[in-house]
C-alpha cells in the first residue's frame, strides 16, 4: 500500500510512531457514513479518505480531525477546500487531475484505434467530477471526429442498460470516480472486449481495460503520506496547500488490444510506462 510505504519513507515506523486502522466500504456506498462515524469514535489523529464521498463523510463525522484526501479530481470546484494554496478548515490532500486529462485519454484512444467513431460516457448524475469530465469529452471529441453520447444515470441498473449499448466501433470512457461502481461494471460485464475501455488509472488496465493515462494510485498514496507526516508533526491542514499529482503514467494492455485485432503502435510502445500482457500480468 502506497500510504504505508510513504509513511515509512518519512521516517515513521508502524507500531512505534503510527497505527493504521483501515476501514473499507467494500464498494457499498451505504457503508461510507457509518464507517466514517465508527472511525471518528476512535479519535484518530488523521483520517485519510479515498474519494469525494469518503472525504465528506469524514468531515461530517469528525469535524475537528485533520483529513487528507486522495482520488479527488477537483477539490476546489466541488467545495472540499477554499483554495489550492490555502485549503482552510481541516482538509487538504492530493488532487489527481482525472478530469483535466480527459483530452489526452481521447487522443490515446484514437491513436490506438483510429477507426473509432463514437464515445460513450456513462456516469452518476450526482457525481460533479464525472459530469465535468463528460463536458470536457464533449468539447474535445469533435476535434477527433468522435461522436459523443453522454448518459447520466442514477442507479447501477440504469448504468448497466446504457453500458450495454456499446459496440465495437465505440470507445468507453470510464468515469472520473468510483460512484455506482461503473468502472467495475465495465469489467464485470466483459464490456472491455466489446468496446475499448479507456481509464484514468493503470489498475483498471491490468484488470482488462485497453489503456489508461493518468494517476499512479500507489504514487498518489505515497505523496499523500508526506502530508500525513507533516500533520502528525504539528502542521495544520489549513496551512498545507493541496498538491497536484506528481506522477502520471501511460498504461496499455497488449492482450486486450490484440483482441480487437490491433497491434500496439511502436511509438506508443516506447512511450508507455506499463504494458500488461493480459489480466493481472
Amino acid at each position: 500500500m502506497g500510504l504505508r510505504a510513504g509513511i515509512k519513507a518519512e521516517g515513521l515506523e508502524e507500531g512505534r510512531d503510527v497505527k493504521f486502522d483501515v476501514r473499507s466500504t467494500g464498494a457499498d456506498e451505504g457503508k461510507v457514513a457509518p464507517l466514517a462515524a465508527a472511525l471518528a469514535r476512535e479519535n484518530p489523529d488523521v483520517i485519510v479518505a479515498i474519494g469525494e464521498k469518503e472525504t465528506r463523510a469524514a468531515q461530517a463525522a469528525a469535524p475537528e480531525t485533520p483529513v487528507v484526501f486522495i482520488q479527488v479530481p477537483d477539490p476546489v470546484g466541488i467545495g472540499l477546500v477554499t483554495s489550492v494554496a490555502r485549503p482552510g478548515g481541516h482538509v487538504t490532500g492530493v488532487a489527481d487531475l482525472r478530469t483535466d486529462l480527459v483530452p489526452k485519454r481521447l487522443e490515446l484512444a484514437k491513436e490506438l484505434m483510429p477507426n473509432l467513431r463514437r464515445l460513450l460516457v456513462v456516469y452518476d448524475v450526482q457525481d460533479p467530477a464525472s459530469a465535468a469530465a463528460a463536458r470536457t469529452a464533449q468539447e474535445t471529441a469533435p476535434n477527433l471526429k468522435l461522436k459523443v453520447v453522454v448518459r447520466a444515470v442514477r442507479t447501477q441498473e440504469e448504468a448497466v442498460r446504457e453500458l450495454k449499448t456499446a459496440s465495437a466501433r465505440d470507445v468507453l470512457l470510464a468515469p472520473a470516480t468510483m460512484n455506482l461502481n461503473i468502472m467495475e461494471l465495465i469489467l464485470n460485464l466483459n464490456l472491455y472486449v466489446v468496446a475499448p475501455a479507456i481509464f484514468s488509472s493503470s489498475f483498471w488496465v491490468q484488470a482488462g481495460g485497453v489503456a489508461s493515462y493518468g494517476v499512479d494510485n500507489y504514487a498518489e498514496a505515497v505523496q499523500a503520506a508526506r502530508l500525513v507526516a507533516k500533520i502528525l508533526r504539528g502542521a495544520r491542514p489549513a496551512d498545507l496547500p493541496v498538491e497536484g499529482i506528481n506522477k502520471l503514467e501511460l498504461a496499455i494492455n497488449r492482450k486486450t488490444l490484440q483482441a480487437f485485432g490491433v497491434t500496439m503502435p511502436a511509438a506508443l510502445a516506447v512511450r508507455a510506462d506499463r504494458v500488461f500482457e493480459g489480466i493481472g500480468k
